[in-house]
């Protein structure tokens, strides 16, 4: 039985049925491994706990049975993708945990979220994303003939300042098992910023978090505001109109519902109002009624890290816009450190 079965079988009876029970489930367990390990099997860390497999699930599942589970420290590394970003990364014990419990939760949410939440999804992202802001920018353009404006938001240090007692409070909507909200409570509690507040990026449950956590507003944007042209990944959100001055005036509306509902901040520097024609950055990619291409920065990074290995994904990220002369520049840089290599 997979995570989505289990869960079904909860919302169906739930007086007879222990969300917790099954989590805790040997086959479970196992299926969680195995889709944790996935593109991970010749890390060093996973390769060290495979060693011992089933000694290390089942003292997993007896922790967890017992209540005695805790959840590790974190190992924090700094990224540069592009800007500076802080990385929390948890023991691979703790990993299988994050899996198991998304695995056994994520349904109960996803099919609450709106269509048009794009971050962490099956069948969503980047791409999708952009895919779909084409055709809104279309639609509420009249395929160009009349001028569309798109309000472009982003939240303020999202993942170290969500509040994790409005986070409890949206994920006890759902479960509402108790042991599973207390295991909820100890992966919340392994980390904080400052006193009850983040989640670090690198988990899994972050992603779900975040996902849980930013429906408010879309369910705000969408069915309170009735914004037909809304759009969200992760914090990064637009809404399009034919009208500057309404996208101009929900602003503050935005701002106090993000404030007071999810305590929150809208980024300063980050919100702007701009036309098609403009161009609109989102996701790396830059949307204009002619063309679609990568944005400048993405491209120098592309260009500075291309080797033999990444070669097959940069090509498909290009694939995307009309990036035939950054393309052209790819496949010749690999052809010249070929040449070189070969000399």
């Amino acid at each position: 039985m997979g995570g989505g079965e289990l869960t079904r079988v909860f919302c169906h009876d739930r007086q007879k049925y222990s969300l917790f029970d099954d989590l805790t489930k040997t086959k479970n367990i196992f299926n969680a491994w195995y889709l944790f390990r996935k593109g991970k099997r010749k890390r060093p860390g996973v390769q060290q706990f495979e060693r011992f497999i089933e000694y290390n699930l089942f003292k997993l599942q007896d922790q967890l049975k017992s209540d005695s589970y805790k959840h590790d420290r974190y190992i924090p590394f700094t990224v540069h993708d592009p800007k500076q970003r802080s990385v929390h990364k948890a023991t691979v014990k703790d990993r299988v945990v994050h899996q198991l419990v998304v695995s056994a939760i994520e349904p109960l949410f996803d099919k609450t979220f709106i269509y048009d939440s794009y971050s962490c999804r099956k069948g969503k992202g980047t791409h999708a994303a952009v895919q779909r802001l084409k055709t809104f920018l279309l639609k509420a353009s009249c395929n160009n003939t009349k001028t569309a404006y798109a309000l472009k938001c982003d939240i303020s240090k999202f993942f170290a300042s969500v509040d994790h007692e409005v986070l409890l409070k949206l994920l006890k909507k759902r479960v509402v098992d108790h042991k599973t909200i207390e295991l909820l409570e100890e992966i919340l509690s392994s980390f904080q910023t400052v006193p009850n507040k983040g989640i670090p990026l690198g988990n899994l449950t972050s992603q779900l978090f975040a996902n849980v956590y930013m429906h408010q507003l879309d369910w705000f944007v969408k069915h309170t505001l009735g914004e037909k042209y809304y759009l969200r990944y992760c914090d990064d959100f637009i809404i399009l109109s034919t009208d500057r001055e309404h996208l101009f005036n929900i602003i503050p509306i935005l701002m106090l519902f993000i404030e007071e509902e999810l305590h929150l901040s809208i980024h300063p520097n980050k919100t702007e109002i701009r036309t098609w024609n403009q161009g609109i950055d989102f996701l790396g990619y830059v949307l204009k009624p002619n063309c679609t291409v990568l944005r400048s920065k993405t491209k120098n990074r592309m260009l500075d890290r291309v080797d033999k290995n990444n070669l097959s994904s940069y090509l498909g990220i290009c694939s995307h816009g009309n990036c035939y002369e950054l393309e052209r520049l790819i496949v010749n840089k690999i052809q010249l450190d070929n040449d070189i290599i070969t000399l």
